[in-house]
């Protein structure tokens, strides 16, 4: 399990413990965190789940594959940087404190 923080545009906080092989998208979705609309369910076909991550956390991220990275153009004020998509970010261990900012709003 890995707690997860989210920020809202409004730099509102949520401090989820979410199980690993789960994504940080279903940990928001299932705890109803606000920003994360997640439209096609996890599918990695809208870019409605989109956050920025911080910066400590980039390196510790694995790379977007090619599909995730050509839906990030569909987001809300990508960041070539810090934008990924949620529901591409699974659960471990490893990820326990990341923090992720969400976008004004989702497109």
């Amino acid at each position: 399990m890995a707690k997860i923080t989210y920020i809202e545009h409004n730099g509102r906080r949520h401090e989820i413990e979410v199980p690993n092989g789960m994504t940080a998208m279903e940990g928001a979705r299932d705890n109803g965190v606000p920003g994360i609309e997640a439209d096609c369910g996890g599918a990695c076909a809208c870019s409605t789940c989109h956050a920025y991550v911080a910066p400590e956390w980039l390196d510790r991220l694995p790379p977007a594959d090619a599909m995730e990275a050509d839906m990030l153009d569909f987001a809300w004020q990508p960041d070539p940087k810090h934008s990924r998509l949620t529901c591409q970010i699974k659960v471990t261990e490893a990820l326990d404190g990341l923090v992720l900012h969400l976008p004004e709003r989702q497109i």
